[in-house]
């Protein structure tokens, strides 16, 4: 098979592909369903255990196991989906998991408590989904000064909120910051309790139904800021490196089915997310999906935050100076291409 370029991916991707966003369905944030969970190739006697839950870069996952992708490539992997993002994080650092799809900045948060967990693929980046939303009245990043803004502590949107009042020469000493959970944050601001919160989609959506409310910058305005990624055990590369390799090949077979069958693929996303298709079309782009040139890109050194190495010494920064990690955590062995190599050349034959 033939890698697709980069223009093939986004213009197939985006015309049919509509994807709906960051962690949870609002109306379930912190119960964990079970009635997707699967397994595929190896019947019960699974070798891999795949958390995934309602951000656009992985609910694509719902597609590989509907259409059997899985199987066809040889990954015995059990399917299992959160509607508590939060849980899948901490189900992987348990380990009671062997892979799970998570932002970049929650894996370097769990190396730093001492998780050994390798990223093996960047699904997508944030390009619009993670948003601050502001009440009305405050018009710019500098009008936030001593209001009250909600967001979950140390997650990307607290990144995300950081980040822009730097660039408006603003620190969080500078706000109220009120720590809540990104459900519960969107709701306080719906409530009138605070008077900006940073949320993604499809909590952006909830949060707008504020009268008044307006978004006030999103990650669009950071790109590379938030990428998301596919993260696997070292237990799993270690005694199970065909599966991890199979899991790779999945994902982009997945990607080539989305692109040619893009109806049904978004039938079946909008499904697994709770919405109808009309809103999980909403989010199309807020999203950037990583093509095999991309990732392969990403996976090398930088000065930039194109570069993941670059962006988790950002991301360890952050977590240190909020006191969400004691010390900048180890992240010399987090990134393992190896994979996306393998992949690579396959598709080129």
């Amino acid at each position: 098979m033939k890698v697709q370029s980069l223009f093939t991916y986004i213009a197939l991707f985006i015309v049919g592909l509509t994807l709906t966003v960051s962690c949870t369905n609002p109306a379930t944030y912190m119960k964990t369903s079970s009635d997707t969970a699967s397994s595929s190739g190896g019947g019960d006697a699974t070798i891999a255990s795949l958390g995934f839950s309602a951000w656009p870069g992985w609910i694509p996952w719902q597609v590989t196991q509907d259409q059997n992708i899985f199987e066809t490539n040889k990954a015995s992997v059990n399917l299992k989906w959160f509607d508590g993002y939060l849980e899948s994080i901490s189900t992987l650092a348990a380990q009671q998991i062997t892979a799970n799809s998570q932002t970049l900045n929650d894996t370097v948060s769990s190396v730093s408590g001492g998780a050994d967990q390798v990223v093996v693929l960047v699904n997508d980046n944030s390009t619009g989904n993670d948003k601050i939303i502001a009440r009305e009245g405050i018009n710019s990043i500098a009008d936030l000064k001593g209001k009250k803004v909600a967001a979950e502590e140390g997650t990307v949107d607290h990144f995300l909120l950081l980040l822009g009042l730097e660039k408006a020469g603003l620190s969080s000493q500078d706000i109220q910051f009120v720590p809540l959970e990104t459900g519960k944050a969107s709701a306080a601001f719906v409530g009138g309790q605070v008077d900006a919160v940073g949320v993604f989609a499809p909590f952006t959506t909830q949060a707008l139904k504020r009268p008044g409310s307006k978004e006030l910058f999103s990650s669009k305005e950071f790109p590379g800021a938030i990428p998301d990624h596919l993260v696997v055990t070292r237990k799993l590369i270690n005694e199970h490196p065909e599966q991890v390799q199979a899991l790779i090949d999945s994902w982009f077979a997945t990607l080539d089915y989305i692109a040619t069958n893009s109806d049904s693929a978004i039938a079946i996303m909008a499904k697994r997310a709770g919405v109808s298709i009309p809103e999980y079309r909403e989010y199309a782009e807020g999203t950037h999906i990583f093509s095999i040139e991309e990732n392969l890109k990403a996976f090398l050194p930088g000065k930039d935050r194109t570069s993941l190495a670059f962006a988790a010494e950002e991301m360890s920064e952050f977590l240190t100076n909020v006191g969400l990690a004691k010390q900048k955590p180890d992240i010399s062995n987090l990134f393992d291409d190896r994979f996306i190599k393998a992949y690579a050349q396959k598709a080129k034959k």
